[in-house]
């Protein structure tokens, strides 16, 4: 044997070598073609085994993100309300937040019910009413305002109970602010809970590839295209609505109200766009999300309420576009007509219900409570159900678009938008070692 001092000296020329880093957003989209070929293999060979793999490992994917959904909702919105004392403006921008999460998705409903009408989505799908079910929980408009309230404060957690622990943690906020410095102790702690949270849901996050492999793999393995192509008309018009407000009008609303150049803001925010396509989950791709707004020139205290309320109010996908169009799916195979105040009744259930959907995977509850407002049956939610998780990739991204862009819109109006952060956005926040790491808090002007 060669005594180790005789071998060449090769550690320079290891440690020079590096392999090329991958951006985030192409790890995604590599995951996204492999899912597909892989769920494509995964049906045309009936590969079993392969449709499990592809199963859990998009399950498990989902579930981490849902693992720290209720007390990271929680301490969010807790640590957000107490953040707004610091802001002198903090009412005005909490009531134009609001007004402008209801004026896009009055803009994302009306969109929804032109498509609708003219392309009929229930004509010649062959489905019948004998084809629907009924849903297993139905929204309703009482259940909704008594729901918003706990019997106690254990349930809402570990049954998830999203509206439930926002007027917690609100309660919570606004009490902390009443108390002022003797609710110190308790908010250093929640500020730590909750950098902790971020910081496990930024490691699930980096996951987000191979998650996305499992959920498209799974969802190609399991319904194929045959499906799609049953419910080719609504399917594309979900996705078209979607695509018209998310590249259509709210480009429109960042070139005309917020005088920013859009591609910086689709630049910054893709990341959470994609996150949202692939998990199905607003509230699980809030963290990206409001790390993304806040990169985009939005001031941490102010991003840091907007993104948290948005994630559970703002849904111009699941809420505004998707009950549109479904209510007149709907309608149209039961042979039910809609007249003018139907569709300006859909509108209101659309602006006014939107927290129903409380950021979670699907939208069955805002679409029931649609339904029952409107009287249509309820047997029809069946009839969309298998169809759901690819639609609910497409109206998630939508969410998660919107609920960047309002806090970017009323950041530029009220003149505290940093335009040189803007501008310079990066596309993917995680390329970087430090990308986890919490930036510097930048202060909030005042207006």
């Amino acid at each position: 044997m060669c005594p180790l001092s005789s071998l060449p000296e090769t550690s320079g020329r290891t440690s020079s070598f590096r392999l090329p880093k991958v951006p985030f957003w192409a790890q995604i989209l590599l995951g996204l073609v492999l899912g597909v070929v892989l769920g494509w293999v995964a049906r045309s060979g009936d590969v079993g085994w392969l449709v499990t793999t592809l199963d859990k490992i998009g399950s498990i994917f989902v579930q981490l993100l849902k693992l720290a959904v209720a007390p990271l909702v929680f301490f969010a919105i807790l640590i957000s309300i107490t953040n707004l004392r610091n802001v002198s403006n903090a009412a005005r921008l909490a009531t134009r937040t609001l007004l402008w999460f209801m004026a896009t998705s009055l803009i994302a409903v009306a969109i929804g019910l032109a498509i609708g009408l003219l392309t009929n989505p229930g004509a010649g799908t062959g489905l019948t009413a004998k084809d629907g079910a009924k849903p297993d929980h139905a929204g309703s408009w009482l259940d909704f305002l008594t729901g918003i309230v706990p019997t106690d404060v254990i349930t809402p957690f570990t049954d998830l109970q999203v509206l439930q622990i926002v007027f917690m943690a609100a309660v919570a906020g606004v009490a902390a602010l009443q108390l002022g410095e003797k609710a110190q102790p308790i908010l250093t702690l929640s500020q730590s809970v909750l950098e902790l949270l971020q910081k496990a849901l930024w490691w699930v996050i980096r996951l987000a590839p191979l998650g996305s492999l499992g959920l498209i793999g799974s969802a190609i393995a399991e319904y194929g295209w045959n499906l799609i192509s049953k419910y080719a008309t609504f399917t594309a018009d979900v996705y078209i609505g979607c695509a018209l407000v998310m590249f259509g009008v709210y480009p429109l609303l960042l070139a005309t109200v917020a005088k920013v150049n859009p591609l910086s803001f689709f630049k910054g925010a893709w990341p959470a766009i994609q996150l949202a396509f692939v998990s199905r989950s607003s509230v699980g791709t809030m963290p990206l999300t409001q790390k993304v707004t806040e990169r985009l020139g939005v001031p941490k205290e102010y991003a840091s309420f907007a993104v948290p309320f948005g994630s559970t109010t703002k849904m111009d996908g699941c809420a505004s576009i998707y009950p549109a169009l479904a209510a007149i799916f709907i309608a149209e195979i039961f042979g039910v007509h809609l007249g003018v105040g139907d569709y300006l009744l859909i509108a209101f259930v659309s602006v006014i219900g939107s927290a129903a959907t409380a950021g979670l995977t699907g939208a069955t509850v805002m679409l029931t409570l649609t339904l029952s407002t409107l009287g249509l049956p309820l047997e029809g939610v069946g009839l969309l159900m298998a169809i759901d998780p690819v639609l609910d990739m497409m109206r998630t991204a939508t969410n998660v678009a919107g609920q960047a862009l309002v806090p970017v819109v009323v950041s530029a109006r009220e003149k505290i938008l940093d335009h040189d952060a803007y501008t310079h956005a990066t596309s993917s926040p995680l390329d970087n070692r430090d990308e986890a790491a919490a930036e510097p808090e930048r202060q909030l002007a005042t207006a």
